[in-house]
């Protein structure tokens, strides 16, 4: 490994969005020398854990408080294992991983982090998506509907729709309907494209290609009720973009001048 691995550290990785081969060789490789992995087995593929060793402990957290989760971590350290708590996707996106480091902050236990491949990234590969074209959206907006966890004043879909960015909307499959209304009631166009991409890079993986304002419905039809990343705006079309300018003949790098 490009970096040195230590027993005394605790190792959060990102399972990346689905497919067991989508994860970094980092993850990989972290996987194959824990003595105790902990993941998030009600999002993360099962077939991560055909990396583990034989005697490798393995804990399932999508039964378990975040009291039972750092118990098992802080023991399991403190006998000098090697522990990796395996997150689905990117731990950074919605992982619930500063609690846990919070705590391991408390108690003087080192950790770091292996990044991992998100939803939405795994939903840009399936569709063959570009999310930044030139003069249709340079900026990824990546957010979520308020469900149980709220979300903070200033950050509305209306106020994100306003941007008429690319949007990535994760966590809110459930609740189509009135993202459909909000996205037009911030600004969107009813007939600006979207995409529902269902378990991204998974063997089940489901895709459509809609409008925002057939958003509900497709899903209703397609019953899509969660486990979807939600995708809207006109680069979706791949359409009416300028070129880049980085392999323009007229475009001077440091690596090539003008012919």
């Amino acid at each position: 490994m490009s970096k040195v691995t230590s027993r005394n550290k605790v190792y959060f990785v990102g399972a990346g969005c689905g497919a067991a081969d989508l994860i970094t060789v980092r993850g990989a490789k972290l996987l194959g020398l824990a003595d105790v992995i902990i993941y998030a087995g009600s999002l993360v593929n099962p077939e991560l854990l055909e990396y583990a060793k034989k005697d490798c402990e393995i804990y399932n957290s999508a039964t378990m408080t975040l009291e039972e989760v750092m118990e098992i971590i802080v023991n399991a350290n403190q006998e000098g294992k090697m522990v990796v708590r395996l997150h689905t996707g990117e731990p950074s996106i919605y992982g619930a991983v500063q609690e846990q480091m919070h705590i391991l902050d408390e108690k003087g236990i080192d950790y770091e982090s292996c990044p991992g491949v998100s939803a939405c990234f795994g939903a840009a590969a399936s569709l063959n998506l570009e999310y930044t074209l030139p003069d249709v959206s340079q900026s990824l907006i990546i957010t979520r509907m308020e469900g149980r966890t709220a979300v903070p004043e200033g950050e509305s879909i209306e106020s994100f729709a306003a941007h008429g960015a690319t949007m990535a909307i994760y966590l809110s499959t459930g609740m189509l309907e009135e993202l459909q209304e909000r996205l037009l009631k911030g600004g969107y166009d009813k007939n600006t494209p979207a995409a529902i991409v269902y378990k991204a890079s998974w063997p089940e993986e489901e895709k459509y290609i809609c409008t925002v304002g057939t958003l509900a419905n497709t899903a209703k039809a397609k019953n899509i009720k969660n486990l979807a990343v939600i995708l809207v705006g006109d680069v979706i079309a791949k359409s009416n973009y300028s070129l880049s300018k980085l392999y323009d003949k007229d475009f001077e790098t440091g690596f090539r001048t003008p012919h």
